[in-house]
């Protein structure tokens, strides 16, 4: 079983001892937009950060955090529909319109998973917490309101949205994967060994990765169990017959929050161990029918609301919805910027990007997107700012991505529709 960093042991799974810890590059999309009354930021006269309303849970580490105004994909604004086209937010080229022989573009995160992939076991981890639906639309397949991670123009990458298989594959190197046991007791006698080597500090640490990994476990096992004799209720979707989708199968957890908070915490665990430093993760498809009952008066699924047409009572709905997932994402964000992997945390060795295809989901307008950034990149990038590129002719979102591959040590001129990398971004 993989290690975290600890000071006295200075290695990663696949790099020289003494080395430093690597960067990672993390990919989170939500779908159907944000409320644009409530997203940005506004600077104050000290030169800190006033997040808008949607924002706010990310007050405890805004420091670390950049929100990015103005930027798109020009190509976004071809074909027809409010939906499909726009499904290149990681590639930023022309989403081709058909029904069978599906392309795009390679994503940024597979584009760094070819570099990074060589030093790790797993090159890259797609999450998901929406299985793909297969309809078509517009001349469009659903495939494409499924993916925002291809590893080929014409190959989107399948994602894993069953938390307990996601489990399994960080593990699975050992073949330590036996569902009647914990993971932990196949190396328990290891752990106990390496502590008389470890210094306080590194025991400490120690325990606490065990601990989580034991807790990571049980919350698996409830979630799995709760999946085999609860029924649709307040659970996975709005309404499972009126979104005309099966119920889940077991291993799917039938509250959609526990599912989301588990994937999150999969992908923070991935990159602790270092068995990845690349991922996405769809919290929601496109045309997403998720719904967020379990935060109280929310009825209806997520596509469904976020067409609020000004209603107050849809409009209040799909705010708590945006804060909400912006909140399981701080709470990501917070466990990795916990993480010290010496002399700087699990969170200033990251990129971790949040985005949508969508900026106001009621009228699906692409003009800009809502994005935001966090992480040091290593030390490369600054934080704490509000970077507005809405009057600038060069607003290519691919600039964006453009500047991460760089710090991934992916050489390339070009990536989607850019060529120059937004220099903001640097310390």
């Amino acid at each position: 079983m993989a290690l975290p960093w600890m000071e006295s042991v200075k290695t990663f799974a696949a790099t020289p001892a003494g080395a430093e810890a690597p960067r990672r590059l993390a990919c989170v999309f939500m779908g159907n937009g944000v409320n644009p009354h409530h997203w940005g930021a506004t600077k104050k006269d000290d030169g800190s950060l006033e997040l808008a309303k949607s924002l706010r849970p990310l007050e405890p580490i805004k420091d670390q955090v950049n929100i990015i105004k103005g930027l798109w994909n020009e190509s976004t604004m071809a074909g027809p529909g409010g939906h499909y086209p726009k499904m290149n937010v990681l590639s930023g080229l022309t989403v081709k319109r058909t029904t069978t022989d599906v392309e795009t573009g390679t994503t940024i995160d597979q584009m760094a998973a070819k570099v990074a992939g060589r030093e790790t076991e797993i090159a890259s981890l797609v999450l998901g917490t929406e299985g793909p639906r297969y309809v078509t639309e517009l001349g469009y397949t659903s495939l494409y309101s499924s993916h925002i991670s291809w590893s080929s123009p014409t190959t989107p990458s399948p994602k894993e949205i069953y938390p307990r298989l996601a489990f399994d594959r960080l593990f699975s190197s050992s073949a330590m994967v036996q569902r009647d046991r914990s993971i932990l007791d196949s190396v328990l006698s290891d752990a106990q060994s390496l502590k008389g080597k470890l210094s306080n500090h590194d025991r400490h640490k120690l325990d606490e990765y065990l601990t989580s990994i034991r807790e990571l476990e049980e919350r698996l096992q409830r979630a799995e169990e709760r999946s085999k004799v609860e029924t649709q209720g307040n659970g996975w979707h709005a309404t499972v017959t009126e979104a005309n989708i099966p119920r889940p199968g077991d291993g799917i957890p039938a509250d959609p929050e526990e599912h989301m908070k588990l994937m999150f915490d999969l992908m923070v665990l991935a990159f602790q161990m270092d068995k990845t430093r690349v991922a996405s993760y769809m919290m929601n498809d496109d045309l997403s029918s998720m719904n967020y009952g379990f935060l109280g008066d929310v009825r209806g699924g997520m596509h469904e609301i976020s067409h609020h047409s000004k209603s107050k009572e849809k409009l209040d709905m799909y705010q708590r919805i945006n804060e909400y997932n912006v909140k399981l994402w701080s709470e990501a964000l917070q466990k990795m910027a916990a993480t010290d992997e010496g002399g700087r945390s699990l969170l200033d060795n990251s990129m971790v990007m949040l985005l949508s295809s969508l900026m106001d989901g009621n009228t699906h307008d692409s003009r800009q997107l809502p994005v935001l950034l966090a992480g040091g990149g290593g030390g490369s990038i600054k934080g704490g700012q509000f970077l507005d590129y809405s009057g600038e002719k060069k607003r290519s979102l691919c600039r964006l991505h453009l500047s991460l591959l760089d710090r991934m040590s992916v050489e390339t001129e070009r990536f989607g529709d850019a060529e120059v990398p937004l220099g903001e971004l640097n310390v």
